[in-house]
């Protein structure tokens, strides 16, 4: 049997992550993002309603931005401490912008979450806009607070 490899994420260390955006991978054409908003390990976890409903607007909107043909998947971490964002052919400053951009709109949105319905997801009474505008609030002010946006993990 051949040797497992560890997944690049399990190489990370985890007690240096801070929030942030960082490329986790690169595999050709296609960069996974990771969009952190939490510190890991630190004990104030997103509550799968947050995590969801985040998930719902976020994934709607980014697919409906200038690199909708290039998103390829929007997705929480198992962790929930962030998100991952799979894209093509974009240039991290490009996907900054397009984040950005991605929380704006989500803080401006009015009405109901996107996909809240029974035929639309499969768990459609957990979600909730105000716990998305919260956490998408509070990440855009870290991403806006930050002086240096290296897209590298600190160690």
């Amino acid at each position: 049997m051949k040797d497992i490899q560890r997944i690049t994420s399990f190489t990370v260390d985890h007690d240096f992550l801070t929030p942030g955006i960082y490329i986790s991978r690169v595999d050709g054409d296609i960069t996974t993002y990771d969009l952190r908003t939490r510190i890991p390990n630190g004990g104030a976890y997103m509550d799968c309603r947050t995590m969801h409903s985040v998930e719902h607007m976020f994934a709607t909107y980014v697919r409906n931005s200038d690199i909708a043909d290039d998103v390829i998947y929007f997705g929480p971490m198992g962790c929930r401490t962030g998100f991952y964002l799979v894209v093509r052919n974009q240039s991290p400053e490009t996907v900054l912008a397009v984040v950005k951009s991605t929380l704006e709109k989500i803080l401006a949105h009015e009405g109901e979450v996107f996909g809240a319905s029974r035929k639309e997801c499969g768990n459609y009474l957990d979600l909730d806009l105000s716990d998305a505008k919260r956490e998408c609030s509070a990440y855009l002010t870290v991403l806006n607070e930050k002086k240096e946006i290296t897209f590298r993990y600190e160690k």
